[in-house]
């Protein structure tokens, strides 16, 4: 009876730090996705203080966003070849010293290069904690709900971003919003080995060296190419040559992961609808979010004169309408299933993004902006919690971690690449919009309508693709 009760107040035990290790992992993630979105709010005084042009600003983001991306596929391989929490304690001391060396940046160049390195350790954490998730959770319900806290820290991450960079910057200063990291990261590295068995050594592979430097390459070629159209034009040399060496180093990694031992990315992967669909629904909603954040904090400051802390605080209904709708997710996905709900909250995504669009030079928080903002928040935390339950539907635990990378590459370059698009069009619309004689504050609010615009469109084609790729006979994932 004794060695019963002793069993189980083990396993009660087990139970209880699953829970606890997953509040840690999350805390992780949210210092990864919150740094894509802090800085934004920081750019104007960060850019004054340190001398930064305006096309600078953009690469203070893209800077963070490249490596992460393009580095996240071999962080996943990374971290199933020698361990998740192995590779998750690296990734967090990477980041935390990066953080450090941002916050102390005296020169652009400075401060670009430990944007980069705060990146590229994100891209080795990031897998390898919802590969622990995924492995601490293996009961369907529980990993639900898990997945489900998972993907409300993602999409909070992004909106409280705006918040926190907006109160940091406004009473610490810009530097603050990097310093912030420093302890969280700290807190981390403290108690996750306390609450989280130390990895068993896999079986030795080689890794995909050729496949790893021909993705990260031609990602960085593709973003770089359409970073550039704002100063040299779709047509100009510089553009074409940058877009036809991203086709080619992308068409050779497909053509070197077909003939790998031990590819990078297996392509058999996507064999799986589900792994297919959720990811491209997370590119699709990385290039919505990283341009929406990125034109409204500039817009609020620049064309209705908001400080940071009023521009950050301006957030709060957004965050709040996310975290809320992120409680009620995992029931809404059992009712309707995880398909049709990433898909309705595309949708509703999209139509928060069209009603913002609308909003004018002098727009009122009331009456311009807080209804949207709400609607936004809804679709956000719908859209991410059920795109991270779709996108790892199905996917074995020894590709664990390519899984949780392939998810973080999608949202990060898609990112990235809505980032330079929907720059671009907007820039080129307050060009016509000056060029017809319309105020600067006019030719401004019509750019970033368009922004609004195109992110909607993005979300609205992830939608399609969800309702198309996957069918209806695979919509109640999580309920199974």
């Amino acid at each position: 009876m004794s060695s019963m009760v002793q069993t189980a107040i083990t396993n009660s035990r087990a139970v209880s730090y699953r829970w606890w290790a997953l509040i840690a992992l999350a805390l992780a993630q949210f210092l990864v996705v919150l740094d894509a979105s802090i800085v934004n709010i920081a750019l104007p005084s960060l850019g004054s203080e340190l001398h930064l042009s305006t096309n600078t600003l953009s690469w203070v983001i893209t800077a963070y966003v490249l490596p992460f991306g393009g580095m996240l596929l071999l962080g996943g391989r990374l971290s199933d070849r020698f361990g998740h929490r192995k590779l998750f304690m690296i990734g967090v001391t990477g980041f935390a010293l990066a953080s450090a060396a941002a916050g102390l940046a005296t020169s652009g160049a400075w401060l670009l290069t430990a944007r980069a390195i705060q990146g590229a350790s994100a891209a080795l954490l990031a897998p390898a904690a919802l590969a622990l998730v995924t492995k601490l959770f293996a009961d369907p319900r529980d990993r639900a709900k898990a997945l489900g806290i998972w993907g409300a820290v993602a999409g909070i991450g992004s909106a409280a971003g705006v918040l926190l960079g907006g109160v940091l910057t406004a009473s610490l200063g810009w530097s603050s919003v990097f310093y912030v990291n420093v302890p969280v990261a700290i807190l981390v590295l403290v108690t996750v080995p306390f609450l989280i068995a130390k990895d068993s050594l896999g079986d030795h592979v080689s890794l995909d060296v050729p496949g790893s430097a021909t993705v990260t390459a031609g990602i960085v070629a593709l973003v770089a190419a359409l970073s550039g159209t704002e100063q040299v034009g779709w047509t100009a040399p510089q553009t074409l040559v940058l877009i036809g060496l991203a086709v080619v180093l992308l068409g050779s990694f497909i053509f070197l992961e077909k003939r790998a031992t031990n590819p990078l990315m297996p392509l058999g992967i996507f064999r799986n609808k589900s792994v297919a669909g959720g990811n491209l629904a997370m590119l699709l909603i990385g290039g919505a979010t990283t341009g929406l954040f990125f034109a409204l904090s500039v817009y609020m400051q620049q064309v209705l004169h908001y400080g940071a802390l009023k521009a950050g605080l301006t957030q709060l209904p957004l965050a709040g309408a996310l975290v809320m709708i992120a409680g009620v997710v995992p029931a809404v996905i059992k009712s309707i299933g995880t398909r049709n709900t990433l898909a309705g909250s595309l949708v509703l995504l999209a139509a928060g993004l069209i009603w913002l669009s609308f909003s004018p030079s002098d727009a009122s928080f009331i009456t311009h902006l807080l209804g949207p903002s709400i609607l936004i928040g809804i679709g956000l935390g719908g859209a991410f919690v059920s795109g991270t339950e779709l996108a790892v539907h199905g996917v074995a635990d020894a590709e664990a971690g390519l899984a949780s990378g392939l998810i973080n590459t999608s949202q990060q370059i898609g990112g990235a690449i809505g980032l330079a698009l929907l720059t671009t069009v907007a820039s080129s619309r307050m060009d016509h919009l000056m060029g017809s004689g319309a105020s600067e504050a006019k030719a401004l609010t019509g750019g970033f309508s368009w922004v609004f615009l195109g992110a909607a469109g993005f979300a609205v084609i992830g939608a399609i693709v969800v309702l198309t790729l996957i069918r209806s006979s695979s919509s109640s994932i999580v309920s199974d």
